[in-house]
């Protein structure tokens, strides 16, 4: 009988408990609409959040960028300001590597028999001017195939024992003589990148050269080189 009467209660109040029903339902749908309001405006604040720190982080971006541009744009200005004009100087061995050492000048000796011919073959086979090889024969044998030095220096071009043993020639053989005699004359130039040097170094060594970083202070060495080269 309870339940019963309480169907009929609910029966008979009728528009009250439907107005209640209503009711409920527009709270319910307030508060989805306002819950789904605040949803949006968070969504939308972390979006706009977002595209304001990546335009913030493009703009830091940008400024560190054109500070550290002009910085480096400033160092090179400096760097550039700062760097010392480029000088040519030259070397320890007192020429320049390319630069002229003027015209080799001419044979003008009365020899001009076969050990000439033998001398101008050799000078021409190595690279040296025929006209200062020569000249250096003369100047070390006046052409005597048998001439020998105090030191021991043997044939046309003077060779010493030791050098012609590395140039491997028979010093007492003259054509070999003047061939060894062109080949260490050349490896001297190749060395000194100065004919005048390589004179010297013919007649004093090489080690003489380097260790005055050009031509000895010798007189004997100091007149050789004049008198082969002229000055």
């Amino acid at each position: 009988m309870a339940n019963f009467s309480y169907i009929a209660r609910s029966r008979d109040a009728g528009p009250e408990f439907g107005d209640f029903c209503g009711q409920g339902a527009v709270m319910s749908s307030l508060r989805f609409g306002v819950l789904s309001a605040l949803a949006i405006g968070v969504m939308g604040q972390a979006a706009m959040a977002d595209v304001l720190s990546t335009k913030s982080r493009a703009r830091l971006f940008s400024s560190q960028t054109s500070v550290l541009d002009s910085r480096a744009s400033q160092q090179y200005n400096n760097s550039i300001r700062l760097k010392p004009p480029t000088v040519i100087t030259p070397t320890k061995y007192g020429a320049l590597p390319s630069g002229p050492e003027g015209a080799v000048p001419k044979y003008r000796g009365r020899y001009n028999g076969p050990y000439a011919v033998m001398a101008r073959a050799a000078a021409r086979k190595h690279g040296i001017p025929e006209d200062l090889f020569l000249r250096l024969v003369k100047q070390e044998s006046g052409f005597n195939p048998k001439a020998k030095s105090h030191a021991g220096a043997i044939g046309l071009a003077q060779l010493m024992p030791g050098t012609a043993k590395s140039m491997g020639v028979d010093p007492k053989d003259p054509k070999q003589n003047l061939d060894g005699g062109a080949r260490y004359l050349k490896i001297q130039y190749v060395k000194f990148k100065s004919w005048r040097l390589a004179l010297a170094a013919y007649n004093a060594g090489p080690g003489a050269v380097l260790k005055h970083g050009g031509i000895p202070p010798y007189k004997e060495t100091k007149n050789y080189v004049k008198r082969i080269w002229g000055s």
